[in-house]
Order: C-alpha cells, then sequence, then structure tokens
C-alpha cells in the first residue's frame, strides 16, 4: 500500500473534485473512481499536507447522488480539496 499525497484537484464545471494530484508522481493525475476504489479496497491512502498544518486523510463519503472524496475536516481550510490548485 502506497501513501499518496495530494497537492492539487481537478474539478468540474460544479466544482465537484474529479481527479487527484501530485506533480511528478506515475499516479498522478488519479480519476475519481479509482481513487475512490483504492481507499474502500485498501490498496493505497491519500491524503493533503499543506506548509504550516497537519496532516489529513481523505475519506469517501456516501452522498445522495453517489459516493466522492473529501478530506478530513479540521481547523485549516487550505487543505480541503476544493480549494487546493487545479490540475
Amino acid at each position: 500500500m502506497a501513501d499518496r499525497q495530494v497537492t492539487a484537484s481537478g474539478k468540474d464545471k460544479d466544482g465537484d473534485i474529479t481527479k487527484l494530484c501530485k506533480s511528478g508522481e506515475a499516479w498522478s493525475p488519479r480519476q475519481k473512481t479509482d481513487a475512490i476504489r483504492d481507499i474502500e479496497n485498501g490498496t493505497h491512502t491519500y491524503y493533503v499536507q499543506q506548509a504550516g498544518t497537519s496532516r489529513v486523510n481523505i475519506t469517501v463519503v456516501n452522498g445522495t447522488t453517489g459516493k466522492y472524496l473529501r478530506s478530513t475536516a479540521d481547523k485549516s481550510s487550505s487543505n480541503n480539496l476544493d480549494n487546493l490548485p487545479d490540475c
């Protein structure tokens, strides 16, 4: 199992997360469906850790319109998937 740091995220026109990214990594970009499968199967973990913030894991959430990715809530908004640079 690999522990993968995410530094950017892809978003669609509605702002929904479509992919996870880290420049220079062979796995990047990782499409949302593949990242969800990785997390649920325990194949890989994904996390965000910005300078000056603690590490937050990315989890799978079962929403009303299906599964989506979300970073664990903490006191910082800079490590939220929505607030990461686009990839």
